[in-house]
């Protein structure tokens, strides 16, 4: 049975942060190097309106296995329409399709949101995160060449991105033949 998503709450600001400190500190998947204060943590939870950007996790019997969330790509007016996801899977979860099942749900929330482009980001190092994104219909649009740097390494990161406004949907296909929307 597939683990529960749901929204996060304050209750799972330990088990998320744990999961997403394991890369902070050991791996490539974030550029932060130093883990989050409780306080920090708080405003990294509430920082941005919930019903456009949700927080979620993925949780079995209670157990948070992995988290995901969607968040501004820019705080410039004119990227309203885009935004950026990140999805982080417990290490002993991991290949359980716990991340695929996030990433569905955040982007079925970014289209009930308006939400037309979602972009991700994925550091050099990551295979499993661009064959999720790539599983999921993103595609690779570029290369930002050498702009990060950790664990003693120059890192590029691939973007990729998702168009939801160009896909089609039977509504969207009624309309575009003059019927009833």
């Amino acid at each position: 049975m597939p683990p529960r998503i749901r929204d996060a709450t304050e209750g799972d600001l330990a088990a998320i942060f744990s999961i997403y400190d394991e890369q902070v500190l050991h791996g490539t998947s974030t550029f932060d190097t130093t883990p989050k204060s409780a306080a920090e943590r708080l405003t990294w939870l509430r920082e941005h309106p919930r019903e456009r950007y949700p927080v979620i996790v993925a949780d079995e019997a209670g157990e948070v296995l992995g988290w995901g969330r969607l968040q501004p790509w820019s705080t410039r007016c004119a990227y309203a329409r885009s935004a950026e996801n990140s999805v982080y899977v417990r290490t002993d979860a991991r290949g359980r399709g716990i991340g695929r099942v996030l990433l569905a749900s955040l982007l079925e929330r970014a289209r009930a949101a308006g939400i037309a482009v979602i972009l991700a980001r994925i550091a050099e190092g990551n295979p499993a995160s661009a064959r999720l994104h790539e599983s999921a219909g993103f595609r690779p649009i570029g290369m930002m060449r050498r702009v990060g740097e950790k664990l003693g390494r120059i890192l590029d990161v691939l973007l990729m991105d998702r168009h939801l406004d160009e896909e089609t949907t039977p509504e969207r296909d009624r309309r575009a033949k003059g019927g009833p929307g």
